[in-house]
C-alpha cells in the first residue's frame, strides 16, 4: 500500500489549490483506493459538507472543528487522507498528520502559506517542513496580469486592507485576489497616524 507521506500543495488565493487536490483525490478514487475527505469547519465558503474549487468542481468532505476530530473521523481501512485549508487548524494539526503518517496513511493537503500581511500562516511553516513533498502553486497576478502571484491581497471596500485588520474575518465584506509581489500593498494607516502625531524636539547643545 501506497502510504507514508504527506503531499502538501500551497500558494496564494485563487492558485488552484483545491482543484489540484481534487484531481489528486479522483486520481486515488479511479485507483480503487479508500479516501476520506476533511475539511475545517471555520472554513464556510462551501454551504455544505462538501469541498469546493472556483472552477465548480466538488467532492463531499466531513467537516471538523478541531485537528484532534480528525482522528476520530479516520478509520483503518482509509487509505487516503485528504485534507483542505490547513492553515485553519489548531497545533495539533502537526501530531494528527505525523500520527496518520506512522499508521501508514497517505496524505494530501492544501493550505495558504502566507496570510494577507504576508506573514506565515497558522501552523504552515512546520507542516512544510514535515511534509515529504510541496508543491507550490502560483496565481495570475488580479492588477498587471502576470503569471507568478505568491500573494494574497485582502481587499476592503475595493481598497488593501489595513496592516492592523484581524487576521481571519467572517462574513466581512472582504474579498481576496492574488498579487505578485511589485503589485501586493499593505497600508499600515497606525503607524501613519503616530507619524503625524509626533513631536519635533528641539535640537539641544
Amino acid at each position: 500500500m501506497e502510504g507514508y507521506s504527506f503531499e502538501l500543495i500551497t500558494g496564494p488565493m485563487s492558485c488552484g489549490k483545491t482543484e489540484e487536490l481534487l484531481r489528486r483525490i479522483r486520481r486515488c478514487i479511479i485507483a480503487k483506493k479508500k479516501v476520506k475527505v476533511i475539511s475545517p469547519e471555520v472554513d464556510t465558503r462551501s454551504k455544505g459538507d462538501y469541498i469546493e474549487s472556483r472552477n465548480g468542481l466538488w467532492l463531499d468532505a466531513i467537516k471538523v472543528k478541531h485537528a484532534i476530530q480528525i482522528m476520530s473521523v479516520v478509520k483503518p481501512e482509509d487509505e487516503v487522507i485528504a485534507i483542505d485549508e490547513l492553515q485553519f487548524f489548531d497545533s495539533n494539526i502537526i501530531k494528527v498528520i505525523s500520527k496518520l503518517m506512522d499508521e501508514g496513511k497517505k496524505i494530501i493537503g492544501t493550505g495558504l502559506e502566507l496570510d494577507f500581511k504576508s506573514e506565515p500562516f497558522g501552523h504552515m511553516p512546520e507542516l512544510m517542513c514535515i511534509a515529504t513533498k510541496v508543491d507550490k502553486l502560483h496565481a495570475i497576478c488580479m492588477k498587471c496580469g502576470c503569471e507568478h502571484a505568491t500573494r494574497t491581497q485582502r481587499l476592503i471596500d475595493g481598497k488593501p486592507a489595513d496592516k492592523n485588520s484581524p487576521l481571519i474575518m467572517i462574513g466581512g465584506d472582504e474579498t481576496y485576489e492574488a498579487r505578485c509581489i511589485k503589485c501586493y500593498e499593505l497600508p499600515d494607516h497606525k503607524h501613519e497616524t503616530q507619524k503625524r502625531g509626533l513631536k519635533v524636539l528641539p535640537f539641544i547643545k
